[in-house]
């Protein structure tokens, strides 16, 4: 809903100038892994922050803000600076010692392996 009226300037007071933008993130799956694709721009790699436990993916990111180098006043300033929060949980626990990150022009990839052993279970409604 927020994207509806981000531009319309007759409700001003719907945006918020402090509001944190959601990391988008697609996620697809195969036998072995799932692969998690989030939208990171403007971080740079020592602040983006994967943890795992379980079945359970965090990412943290921070973007700082750049110092200024030349004089005068800013016009305007739309970029976000500060942190970004994600979390979610996976139907299979994640083989946390074989999972990688790696992170190239703004996306951050994660290939996170499936623990052997793990099963699901479809459950029979009686």
């Amino acid at each position: 809903m927020d994207d509806l009226f981000q531009e319309y300037t007759a409700f001003p007071l719907l945006r918020t100038a402090d509001a944190v933008p959601r990391m988008r993130l697609d996620m697809s799956e195969t036998e072995q892994a799932y692969v998690v694709k989030a939208e990171v721009p403007g971080v740079q790699k020592e602040d983006i922050k994967v943890a795992i436990d379980g079945n359970q993916v965090s990412i943290s990111t921070e973007v700082k803000k750049e110092e200024r180098q030349e004089n005068g006043n800013m016009v305007c300033s739309e970029r976000y600076y500060g942190q970004q929060h994600r979390s979610f949980s996976l139907p299979h626990e994640v083989d946390e010692s074989k999972a990688e990150a790696r992170c190239q022009d703004g996306i951050l990839e994660l290939t996170l392996p499936k623990k052997p052993g793990g099963t699901s279970r479809v459950l029979q409604i009686n």
